[in-house]
């Protein structure tokens, strides 16, 4: 059993709503609720996956973890250490343990700096390194994600898409972060490419003892890198738990649809197909009760009257790892996920 010291990084009923132009001078103030009452907590050296829809949140929520955007509610502990509501010289302290890898490796880095520039940007910015120890740091981690020292000094424009997504991994790295949150890292590069990117960063992960939080549209991916996975669903968690356990037997019907829209591999069995009606709600006016029921095949009442709060499964533990969590009224009496036929 793990014990709270093992807890690297702690999320608390966190909201973040965006006010909206009143329609009218004197009229109501419209929101959008981009995240909802988010609660979850990663232990170190684990990695968790962030699954939804677009628009469901995701990359909303890793920037207010990471503090790029300020929560409108909720609490963000990292390390034991509260950072939401830090400011100036502390939340530049505190972000050394905390990196970000964008998605996009061709916008995330400045044309007009060398891969040993960017690398080194951050220490440069944070201070306390001579440019020789800089530097030589920069370079230690550019041969550790595969470039040489000749390309080192090369631009932005001189590298391929998985190469460039390598200097923003080193980048992450260089000042020796204890969190790495990776919003869809390998979307943007070819499918070649993909697993080359996907297998650096869990050696990186087991040689740095890293966590990584992963916001993918891609079950594939998470199923393949993460321990733990949260399925997020207008702004808020419907399942999280052990990746192996949700992946064998989903509980909530959103997490279902998700699933089952996963090809098979083998042309000779295909999965059954799950009923999914309409688009995903209008975040300005989410749905009373459960925010999946105008799609949800099993709605019932209880749905449309209040919110699911997200419960341990009866029958799965009370800690450590085998946590699993959902959030829907009649989990246990939704039968055996569709499988292959």
């Amino acid at each position: 059993m793990k014990s709270e010291a093992d807890i690297l990084l702690d999320v608390r009923n966190l909201s973040m709503r965006y006010p909206l132009r009143r329609r009218t001078p004197f009229g109501p103030r419209q929101h959008v609720h981009a995240v909802n009452d988010v609660s979850l907590r990663l232990r170190r050296g684990e990695t968790l996956g962030i699954v939804g829809e677009s628009g469901s949140g995701k990359t909303t929520l890793a920037r207010c973890i990471l503090r790029l955007l300020e929560p409108t509610s909720g609490r963000i502990a990292l390390q034991g250490q509260d950072i939401t509501h830090l400011r100036g010289r502390a939340l530049r302290e505190a972000r050394r343990h905390m990196q970000f890898v964008f998605q996009d490796p061709y916008a995330s880095l400045d044309p007009r700096l060398r891969a040993l520039e960017l690398v080194r940007e951050p220490l440069d910015a944070l201070g306390g390194f001579s440019r020789s120890e800089a530097d030589a740091i920069a370079l230690r981690l550019l041969e550790r994600v595969g470039l040489s020292a000749a390309q080192a000094r090369q631009f932005p424009h001189q590298f391929s898409g998985g190469q460039r997504q390598r200097i923003g991994i080193a980048r992450a790295l260089v000042l020796n972060p204890q969190l790495v949150v990776a919003d869809e890292p390998v979307s943007a590069l070819d499918v070649s490419v993909r697993a080359q990117i996907l297998n650096l960063m869990a050696d990186l992960r087991r040689e740095f003892g890293l966590s990584y939080l992963i916001i993918s549209h891609d079950l594939a991916i998470i199923e393949h890198v993460c321990d733990q996975v949260a399925i997020v669903y207008l702004g808020r968690i419907v399942e999280h738990g052990p990746v192996e356990q949700i992946f064998r037997d989903p509980r909530h019907p959103y997490t279902r649809t998700l699933l089952a829209a996963i090809p098979s591999p083998d042309p000779s069995r295909r999965r059954r197909a799950v009923e999914i009606a309409g688009d995903l709600p209008n975040p300005a006016a989410p749905p009373p009760g459960c925010p999946f029921h105008p799609r949800c095949p099993h709605a019932q009442d209880a749905c449309r009257q209040s919110v699911p709060p997200l419960d341990l499964l009866p029958g799965e533990g009370g800690s450590g790892a085998g946590e699993r969590r959902v959030a829907c009224f009649f989990a246990q009496s939704l039968g055996p996920a569709p499988g292959l036929v």
